[in-house]
């Protein structure tokens, strides 16, 4: 078949270890031989952003908002460990975290299911979107070991002059101490991507919070998202869409009664915890996409999970794995169907479209990596490996591509 042409590139952000080799094994078996792959590159594995001091992390998210969309490969956030692992110069920070301030993004993650893998909780028939809030809170929090009896106080000093003062803590001995800090301007970020993500996938929108407790810090949220709701109320009401607001203890109870097939915007450290407890409860968090969405419209593809870096030590002494790839490619497909979309190239968007359905395919016939084969049930799973799991997907995806 003549390979699909691009006229815009994506930025393509490689990645660390066990899926930066299925990254290229991807690319190799599943979208090159279709597609004349367009891409603007950036090796975003630790070693390349410790001899840039990290600043291809900057340019890859600076490219991202001048071409509009990315794919990026999983990366390593380096520890004590990897420091010394990798030699580093710094522990450079989060390349997820830089990306997300620079692009000023909200993270959507969604569960991949399949019905042969049924959710822990039964009721659950459609899958459930997370959007993770991705400034601010614990995630940019300072801290205090209390050593012993005194008194902490919360002191904001204007630029104007205007200082105001309250008593956070009078410790009678040892404790702990957090300042948490959010800015008006991320918050309504942040509610304007979840409106526009909402109107786009035609999902109705829960945003929780605990503004009861917090009459401050959580209820500015509340009444951020409340005035934006009203630039997308006349959309949402044409589309039939809800939004509502609720506390997050009434929404966890919610979402384990529904059926799903919603959005559900969480702040940063609620996005962080409900994101695993849902990819799990559906299956696998190798099973979850994540796409970072700005509020003007850019998109970085990415899959929610690790670098898989076991599974990597093993690759290196030449031994067998089975490492899923199901969320990088459908970082890959989402990545080129938002391309094909923008740059009004339908056939491109029908290439996104067909590479997942031949996942789907392949996984319903029972061909799946070890981690999926003892949640299936009605299906008999053959477990293979990533190769040959990987080769499967590329004859069904060839079969569907010559209808």
């Amino acid at each position: 078949m003549k390979k699909i042409m691009m006229t815009t590139p994506v930025v393509e952000m490689d990645g660390d270890e066990m899926t930066r080799i299925l990254w290229k094994m991807i690319k190799d078996e599943l979208i090159l031989p279709f597609v004349e792959l367009k891409t603007e590159y950036y090796d975003l594995g630790l070693v390349k952003r410790d001899e840039t001091r990290d600043a291809i992390t900057t340019e890859a998210a600076e490219a991202t908002k001048r071409l509009g969309v990315a794919v990026k490969c999983a990366t390593i956030t380096p520890n004590a460990q990897r420091m010394t692992e990798y030699n580093l110069h710094e522990m450079w920070k989060s390349p997820n975290g830089t990306i997300r301030s620079i692009l000023d993004g909200t993270v959507f993650r969604t569960p991949i299911t399949i019905p042969s893998i049924k959710p822990a909780v039964k009721n659950w028939k459609k899958p459930i979107t997370i959007a993770r809030h991705a400034y601010g809170d614990v995630y940019k929090s300072v801290e205090i070991r209390v050593p012993g009896p005194g008194k902490a106080t919360l002191v904001y000093e204007g630029a104007d002059g205007k200082r105001e003062e309250v008593l956070v803590h009078e410790f009678k001995g040892e404790g702990v101490l957090q300042g948490m800090h959010n800015t008006d301007k991320s918050i309504r970020s942040f509610a304007h991507s979840c409106f526009k993500f909402a109107i786009d996938t035609k999902q109705d929108l829960w945003f929780s919070t605990k503004d009861t407790i917090s009459k401050k810090y959580d209820a500015q949220f509340r009444v951020i998202f409340d005035e934006v709701y009203e630039e997308y109320k006349a959309k949402f009401e044409e589309l039939g869409l809800t939004y509502f607001y609720t506390l997050i203890d009434d929404a966890v109870a919610r979402v384990i009664r529904s059926e799903g097939g919603y959005i559900w915007a969480c702040k940063n450290y609620d996005g962080d915890v409900m994101s695993d407890m849902v990819s799990t409860a559906f299956g696998s968090l190798a099973m979850m996409t994540s796409v970072l969405v700005s509020p003007d419209g850019k998109y970085e593809y990415e899959a929610a999970h690790g670098t898989v870096t076991r599974h990597y030590y093993k690759y290196l002494k030449g031994e067998e794995t089975s490492t899923n790839p199901m969320a990088t490619i459908f970082a890959w497909s989402g990545a080129l169907r938002k391309r094909g979309e923008l740059d009004k190239l339908p056939e491109l968007v029908r290439f996104a479209n067909e590479l997942e359905a031949a996942c789907f395919d392949t996984l319903g016939e029972g061909i799946v990596t070890k981690d999926l084969a003892g949640l299936m049930e009605g299906v008999a799973p053959q477990a293979v490996n990533s190769a040959d799991f990987l080769a499967a997907i590329r004859t069904r995806l060839e079969r569907r591509l010559e209808v």
